[in-house]
């Protein structure tokens, strides 16, 4: 044993001494980059111009994701999904990287005619210098606020106009787009639920049947989800679950 250990010793010390030296000095140096972030006094009116802009942009970036949620198909999607998983009581089934995922691109293919739209009227003539960035911020938002008009109520719009106790509207164009945005969310929610609602009836009726059964049967010891699981699945199967829901969903939006 004490050979094997002096062995190894004279090995480690032969590798440290020179096989990694020798690697060293034949590997290629790799030139590493030098990044400098710089913050100095704007001097001209075109420098403070920029810098608005970039802290404009920072802004829009920070703020993108409730953008995407609040502005969009979004919520409606994922609340439903969200009560889908909960009536099958499947748990973490599907995960919820999954659903977010699905909701997300379901909210590109049900947006996709408005982002167009924002993207040819108002951010492509803006790159190309024929508009101003007021112009520009106006015709990015008007297909945005044609969505969301469609799907507001009209109860849930007048709840926020009265309670910014301003200027009644005459007409839609008049609505500021911050009392859209909240009147369109709620709106959104009480769809969602509605559409969940319909989803929990038929699930609820397999649990109440197999509660029974096994009720009638003397096994109260057994839990009833375990028994109305395989059920609720097979029926979502046989309905072709997932196909109805997304028609469902994106037909809602019409």
């Amino acid at each position: 044993m004490a050979k094997i250990r002096n062995a190894m010793i004279v090995v480690t010390v032969f590798i440290s001494l020179f096989v990694i030296p020798a690697l060293a000095n034949a590997a290629p140096l790799v030139p590493l980059p030098n990044i400098n972030v710089e913050v100095g006094a704007a001097t001209e009116p075109k420098d403070v111009a920029l810098s608005l802009q970039i802290l404009l942009t920072m802004t829009v970036l920070t703020l993108a994701p409730s953008i995407l949620i609040m502005m969009t198909s979004f919520t409606r999607i994922i609340v439903v999904l969200s009560f889908l998983r909960s009536a099958l009581a499947t748990q973490q089934m599907p995960p919820n990287q999954v659903l977010v995922g699905m909701a997300l691109f379901l909210t590109f293919f049900t947006m996709s005619p408005y982002l167009e739209q924002s993207n040819q009227n108002g951010l492509q003539p803006y790159l190309a210098g024929s508009i101003t960035q007021e112009a520009a911020m106006t015709e990015v938002l008007k297909p945005m606020r044609e969505f969301m008009f469609k799907q507001t109520r009209e109860n849930d719009l007048a709840l926020f106009v009265n309670l910014s106790e301003g200027v009644r509207p005459n007409s839609p164009e008049d609505v500021p787009t911050t009392t859209l945005i909240p009147s369109f969310i709620i709106s959104e929610l009480k769809t969602a639920f509605q559409i969940g609602f319909l989803i929990y009836i038929p699930f609820i009726v397999i649990d109440m049947v197999v509660a029974s059964t096994l009720m009638s049967m003397g096994m109260m010891m057994l839990p009833p989800v375990m028994i109305s699981l395989p059920f609720k699945l097979l029926l979502f199967i046989l309905v072709d679950g997932w196909h109805l829901i997304v028609l469902s969903l994106i037909n809602s939006f019409h």
